[in-house]
């Protein structure tokens, strides 16, 4: 019987989410990919708590791109989203690509966040 396009990617979330844990000095950098948007978050698994949240649909980056839903707006939410972390004394993260292939939008919110300073 044939995976669903879903199935497969509960498969590959799942296969990351077993090697890849965020603590409070290293936290995980989680990036969600939807149709229109793209959201990022860093979490620490051992207290299960999420430190930072952002994504297209905030205040801060709705002004500074014109499309919600491309490479350059997710290049962008990786560079703010690097730029608050340091702010925050964060240096290194653990990236969790969530179960999507590491290419387009992903790769450019891991590409902006190497930009402004962290390290993977």
């Amino acid at each position: 019987m044939a995976l669903t396009r879903r199935q497969k990617r509960a498969i590959r979330q799942k296969r990351v989410r077993t090697r890849v844990r965020g603590t409070a000095q290293r936290p995980r950098l989680c990036v969600y990919r939807s149709l229109k948007h793209i959201s990022a978050q860093l979490i620490d698994d051992s207290k299960g708590h999420t430190l930072l949240a952002l994504s297209t649909l905030s205040k801060e980056l709705k002004g500074k791109v014109k499309k919600p839903r491309g490479k350059e707006a997710a290049k962008e939410l990786g560079k703010m989203l690097g730029e608050k972390c340091l702010g925050q004394g964060i240096k290194d993260v653990v990236f969790d690509r969530n179960g999507f292939l590491y290419h387009g939008r992903v790769k450019a919110v891991a590409d902006g966040a190497r930009e402004a300073g962290l390290k993977f």
